[in-house]
């Protein structure tokens, strides 16, 4: 056979079944299982009932790795270059209070069924933690107190981001880092206010007696027209920032249930989201002391010497989102030491009922229009917006403003 001649390969003829219609669904083909139309498979029941065990097994199993996937321990720590730092905390769900001192464990009776006091806290006293990362207990709703220990040199000031049901932050009086007043956090030397709890409210109704509570255990504030509001007022909704403050901490104030505040001559810094998002927030006064202020209970503004509106001389950094989505504000004051305005510092602090604007309806600086633009440095949208016809317009500016 030459090579260029093809092989010849020979082709199968299709095979036919001639199968009458009355037989099409019991046909038997020679070698192959009849068809089981209409029949019951051999054992079916026995079948049934292992396939369904065995899914049903499969299932668990895939939920428990699931579960073991993503469920954290309560402590994560991480090895910094300075040491231990508690980067997650995940609560059991009935921790009321956190140390922050040693490295922690939880260890469970099993044996217990009462999930309030079936676990307890075991600390590893040769590894001390040093520092708490951003976002460690971030949106926790049961730690009401957070015990800060001698030992811990750097709180990251987003760590306590967001703890609904923070009320106090304790240090321990031998820790040259942080110390506390009325928990509240500070730097030592209490040039820098660094948290205030967002349920400090509660711990300061407690103390001064307006604390009342209806039958599902969720606190009742006082009312405007109540006989008690107006002292509520002054030992509740009013902080006092001591003058020996020079700087408002990030996220320092943010989600607090206040309604005054008094800021001193000397601060110096109005961190990013400083004050952001705290609906009552009706007055931010300056006073200019006498002598040392240290109590931030509000008694009166004579004890606080030469008080004034809004924010105080000597004032340079307005920081980004400071004093976002406050309605309530409505008068704000520029001194000519301010240097820097973050983008979005007053936004949404007005808005319009029918056609009248409420809120901050203007800023007022005591610059000049031409040094204002020379000397101010501003980002984004610091002026807050309402909407204009089809688009949204920045309130005014009102230049070489005096002070009301």
């Amino acid at each position: 056979m030459s090579k260029k001649e093809k092989k010849q390969i020979p082709v199968e003829e299709p095979i036919h079944l001639d199968i009458p219609e009355e037989e099409i669904w019991t046909y038997r083909v020679e070698g192959l299982a009849a068809p089981h139309i209409n029949k019951p498979y051999k054992h079916y029941g026995i079948k049934k009932v292992i396939f369904a065990l065995v899914i049903i097994v499969a299932v668990s199993i895939s939920c428990y790795f699931s579960v073991r996937t993503v469920q954290k321990d309560t402590f994560e720590y991480d090895q910094t270059k300075v040491g231990i730092e508690l980067s997650k905390f995940s609560n059991t769900g009935y921790m009321t209070t956190l140390d922050i001192d040693y490295v922690s464990s939880v260890e469970y009776d099993r044996e217990n069924p009462d999930v309030n006091t079936n676990f307890k806290i075991i600390k590893d006293e040769s590894k001390k933690v040093v520092s708490v990362g951003a976002y460690a207990l971030n949106c926790d709703e049961k730690v009401k107190v957070i015990n800060i220990g001698a030992g811990v040199e750097n709180v990251d000031p987003k760590a306590f981001y967001s703890c609904w049901a923070l009320q106090e932050i304790r240090v321990d009086e031998n820790n040259p880092n942080y110390c506390d007043v009325e928990g509240v956090l500070f730097n030592k030397d209490k040039t820098e206010i660094i948290c205030r709890p967002c349920d400090h409210d509660t711990y300061l109704a407690e103390k001064y007696g307006h604390a009342k509570y209806d039958e599902n255990g969720y606190r009742i504030e006082p009312a405007p027209e109540d006989a008690s509001y107006e002292q509520y007022v002054k030992d509740v909704l009013t902080y006092v920032v001591p003058s020996s403050v020079e700087k408002i901490g990030q996220l320092c104030f943010n989600y607090a249930n206040m309604k005054n505040v008094y800021l001193p001559e000397g601060l110096k810094t109005i961190e990013t989201l400083g004050f952001f998002e705290i609906p009552l927030l009706e007055g931010v006064y300056s006073y200019k002391p006498a002598g040392e202020v240290t109590d931030t209970h509000f008694t009166d503004e004579s004890v606080l010497g030469d008080v004034y509106n809004s924010f105080p001389e000597g004032l340079e950094y307005i920081g980004s989102d400071a004093f976002s989505y406050n309605q309530a504000m409505t008068y704000v004051y520029i001194p000519a030491s301010v240097t820097h305005i973050g983008h979005h510092a007053f936004w949404d602090t007005v808005y319009k009922e029918g056609d009248e604007l409420k809120g901050v309806a203007e800023i007022n600086t005591a610059l000049s229009e031409e040094d204002f633009k020379n000397n101010v440095e501003t980002g984004n949208s610091w002026r807050p917006q309402y909407d204009y016809l089809l688009f949204k317009k920045s309130i005014n500016v009102a230049y070489s403003a005096e002070r009301k």
